[in-house]
């Protein structure tokens, strides 16, 4: 057992220890910049993904309507995962696949930041509202594993973890999730 935990952890450790290399050091710092711009042009950022990335577009959103680490002003940022009458009637009235599209039709503007979360980059309904933002003029990022799918080519800006592991996927999700949210907080409280 304790071997097996031992196997985990690293496997952990060196998923994330791709996120050092020049390129995506760079990649992160230009998707914090692409997102501090929009929210200082009035924008806001629209999160979306299916189960475990739903759980981290809510857990970004929360970050960034409540705080990270410091107390500062709320930032505009919602989950489209969140409302569980709209996801039912759109997936009831026109299916599954629309469920974000519609809500991005509906919520977003250019010059908002569209994040899709998808691990596989394959998830249809991630990729239509990807679609749909894009051509909205929203700021387009992806982050996503397993060479990046549909989604890392539609997407303005994509982050893809070099891992073919979900769960390791998920885990370097929420560490660049934080990152962002750390770096976002920090620009906007301190006015630069």
């Amino acid at each position: 057992m304790k071997n097996k935990v031992r196997d985990i952890i690293e496997s952990s450790q060196k998923t994330k220890s791709t996120l050092l290399s020049e390129e995506n050091l760079a990649l992160i710092g230009k998707i914090a910049e692409t997102i501090i711009s929009s929210l200082k042009k009035e924008g806001k950022v629209i999160i979306f993904g299916n189960g475990g990335s739903a759980a981290d577009s809510q857990h970004m959103a929360a970050e960034l309507v409540g705080r990270f680490k410091k107390e500062r002003k709320g930032i505009p940022a919602i989950a489209l995962t969140t409302n569980t009458s709209t996801i039912s009637a759109l997936s009831n009235d026109y299916g599954y696949d629309v469920i974000f599209k519609r809500q991005v039709e509906a919520l977003g503007k250019a010059g908002d930041t569209a994040i899709g979360i998808s691990t596989s980059g394959a998830a249809k309904n991630v990729i239509q509202a990807m679609a749909l933002a894009k051509e909205m003029g929203l700021e387009t990022i992806a982050l996503t594993g397993k060479g990046g799918g549909e989604l890392k080519g539609i997407s303005k800006l994509a982050l893809v973890v070099e891992s073919a592991d979900t769960a390791r996927i998920q885990e370097a999700h929420i560490l660049i999730i934080h990152i962002l949210c750390e770096l976002i907080e920090d620009s906007l409280s301190s006015g630069k």
